[in-house]
């Protein structure tokens, strides 16, 4: 599979056409430096489709909605998709707990271990995988990304499942807004080091683009861990083993490679994407909050064909899209380092309540799974204008899920840790793996899902400067039934500068393959009777711009999550199974200011705020962030020269009841980028410094990592492009 994704980009090479030394560099060049001088006019009337599955412009939309352009995500200088969420008010990108520091995204203080309530989609296509139900450790390279659209709120009505506290929409470039061939390089800090290559043109009324992208880094090993869970069986007897397995103090394994390619192709009213990308990352603290041998290599390839026929019949549009997405992921793990000690129960897994045994992991502890999904979907919409002032929008689709695993481990059932001399004796187990694949005694048999849904919306301006937006989803999913999730929206220009919203949604979340099937596992078993997750928001948002170069955005929210799905403790047993435990609700709001102060100087700023809080026991959710707060400047001073610089503050984050640490540390966090184009007209060149001040940022973690996880030091790097 490797291959097959490395091809895409190879493919890049083979069609580079190295006669053709004419650039399109003067055009992208206008065409970013247009962007980069709109007035705020003009970037209002940037728009949206994410919110309703029409474009619409941005202050009209029925949903509380950010769009980043490419020529934003330049000035920020960022590498990866996460560092530009960042800006998006009440979106805070936080490291996992218990899923090896892979991404979260915490939108409005919804968040969990593995986040599955955040929907990413890229070209309008699910790239989650089915074992999670979200995309873990998605580290996407920028270059090839054209614009992102953001909602905040829910979005099941338009997009299914996991459409709960936000969607984000990566819309990546076609041949003709890459627009010619362009390389470009970065190397900085911690043995980091990026690549692209990319190529966009017509040929005989064929749109084609190519993009190839490399990224590597060794990691900052200034990231170091004072003590981890080995730490505490490491203690004298009998608060531990006496043992000295530990590795920490150590640094988190952070390291990264990864390759990311595209080919889009589009001629008349048909569209082919084909994407691949390849991971292999180091996964920090791994799954058990233990400093060891952890790596996860990741392959994915996303392959639609898309047929967009407009005027198919009067006043009708008619678009289908196929899509398939392979998801393969491969977790080597060392879930306890060499030296280990631990207490086992009758199934060879490791229980400290009800052991018969107990063992020195002469090797470490392994475990090593594998998920291999397959997701084929069909979807088709059509848009119907023939009613007067109305626009329907009708969709129908089926999705198709198998999902195979794969295990090989050296501890629990199926494993020579089974037969074992009971206790007090000290067995040794060595570092030899045991296949499990296609036994009973696999951490999840291979599943299969099935769903298929129907949805009518309505976009209905009934008076002038009104216009309200009304729609229904049902969805059918083969493993726990039926959902149903209607949205409404009132728009009303109240002003020439001021948009007025109110916005109802209803929105579900599966439980995911994990969450439904694990079994055989020391910590974390399914639960086959869940129920799905649902929210219900409401939204008032004020969208006023006093001029052409000033304007707010101010949206108040509140919603209720019924079922919130949590790992609960088994009775008298080490283990854990998956309950619909919880009902939450949350309050807050998001002020947003963009002021064009001068030609040459603009600002972005906004900050947000959220209370959420546990209804039965009106506990503050832990770990997500109350308050945070944005800004942004970008300084063009004298020809082709721009500053720009970034400031996050992240505050007031509560640890869970019973959690006696301190509360979480504050995150302050600077950034800034120094940018020269057009450079003997072909050329550019950055210099960048991330956490320029060096802060020690943290973010939250369980209780066994007492000091919270270290981010990334004061980072340098520098960047050179080329366009031909």
């Amino acid at each position: 599979m490797r291959r097959i994704i490395s091809a895409t980009g190879l493919l890049s090479l083979l069609l580079l056409p190295v006669t053709e030394l004419q650039a399109a560099e003067e055009l992208e060049a206008e065409t970013m430096d247009t962007l980069l001088t709109m007035d705020l006019e003009q970037l209002t009337d940037l728009e949206v489709e994410l919110a309703t599955g029409t474009s619409k412009p941005i202050n009209l939309a029925p949903a509380v909605a950010s769009v980043i352009t490419a020529a934003q995500i330049e000035q920020l200088g960022a590498r990866s998709i996460q560092e530009v969420l960042e800006m998006v008010p009440g979106l805070h990108v936080t490291p996992s707990s218990k899923n090896a520091m892979s991404p979260t995204y915490s939108i409005r203080g919804i968040q969990t271990s593995v986040n599955p309530q955040v929907l990413i989609l890229q070209d309008g296509v699910p790239i989650s995988a089915a074992y999670y139900g979200s995309r873990p450790f998605f580290r996407q390279p920028v270059a090839n990304i054209l614009r992102i659209e953001v909602i905040r709120g829910p979005g099941s009505a338009v997009h299914g499942a996991d459409a709960f506290a936000g969607v984000i929409n990566i819309i990546t470039k076609a041949g003709q807004d890459i627009d010619g061939s362009h390389f470009g390089a970065r190397a900085g800090s911690f043995d980091s080091y990026d690549a692209w290559l990319q190529h966009g043109k017509t040929y005989a009324d064929w749109d084609l683009g190519l993009n190839l992208e490399y990224q590597e880094s060794r990691g900052d090993h200034g990231r170091t861990l004072e003590a981890d869970l080995q730490t505490a069986l490491d203690a004298p007897p009998p608060a531990g083993f006496g043992t000295s397995a530990s590795l920490a103090p150590g640094a988190l394994a952070t390291s990264y490679q990864t390759i990311n390619s595209q080919l889009s192709l589009a001629k008349g009213n048909w569209t082919m994407r084909l994407w691949g990308m390849h991971q292999d990352d180091g996964m920090a603290d791994g799954v058990t909050q233990t400093l060891g041998d952890n790596t996860v290599e990741i392959e994915q390839v996303v392959a639609s064909l898309e047929y967009d026929k407009k005027e198919l019949l009067k006043d009708l549009d008619l678009k289908i899209r196929v899509h398939y997405n392979y998801y393969k992921q491969e977790s080597a793990m060392q879930l306890f380092p060499a030296g280990s000690v631990l207490m086992l129960g009758a199934d060879g897994n490791i229980n400290f309540v009800t052991p018969t045994s107990m063992a020195l992991f002469t090797d470490g502890v392994y475990g090593t799974p594998v998920q291999i999904d397959h997701q084929l979907g069909l979807e088709m919409t059509t848009l119907y204008e023939g009613f007067n002032h109305n626009l329907w929008r009708f969709g129908v689709g089926y999705t198709n899920i198998k999902e195979e695993t794969e295990e090989y481990k050296n501890f629990g059932p199926g494993t020579s840790a089974e037969n074992l001399a009971p206790l007090p004796t000290l067995n040794a187990i060595d570092g030899t793996l045991y296949d499990l694949t296609g036994t009973e005694d696999i951490y999840m048999e291979d599943q299969e899902r099935s769903l298929w849904f129907l949805s009518a919306q309505d976009e209905w301006a009934f008076a002038r400067s009104w216009e309200l937006t009304a729609g229904l989803r049902y969805d059918h999913y083969s493993d726990f039934g039926d959902t149903v999730n209607p949205r409404a929206a009132l728009v009303w220009e109240t002003r020439y500068d001021l948009t007025t919203k109110l916005m109802y949604g209803r929105a579900f979340r599966p439980p995911s393959f994990t969450e439904l099937y694990a079994q055989n596992n020391p910590a974390n078993n399914g639960n086959q009777d869940l129920q799905p997750e649902t929210i219900e928001t409401v939204e008032l948002a004020f969208d006023y711009q006093p001029t052409t170069n000033l304007r707010t955005i101010l949206s108040i929210f509140a919603y209720e999550i019924d079922d919130l799905i949590e790992l609960i403790q088994d009775p008298g047993q080490t283990t854990t199974t998956a309950q619909n435990h919880k009902n939450q609700e949350g309050r807050g709001f998001e002020l947003e200011v963009d002021w064009l102060v001068t030609e040459t100087l603009s600002i972005r700023s906004n900050f947000a705020f959220q209370r959420s809080k546990d209804q039965a026991t009106g506990e503050i959710v832990p770990d997500a962030p109350e308050m945070q707060f944005y800004a942004g400047a970008n300084w063009k001073f004298l020809p082709q020269w721009s500053l720009d610089g970034q400031y996050y503050w992240v505050g007031k984050r509560h640890r869970a009841s019973g959690d006696p640490r301190p509360e979480i540390k504050d995150n302050d966090l600077v950034n800034l980028i120094l940018r020269r184009k057009n450079i003997a007209r072909h050329w550019e060149c950055a210099l960048a410094v991330r956490n320029l001040f060096d802060e020690d940022i943290r973010e939250p973690s369980l209780s066994s990592i007492p000091n919270d996880y270290p981010m990334e030091g004061r980072a340098v790097w520098g960047e050179v492009r080329y366009s031909f």
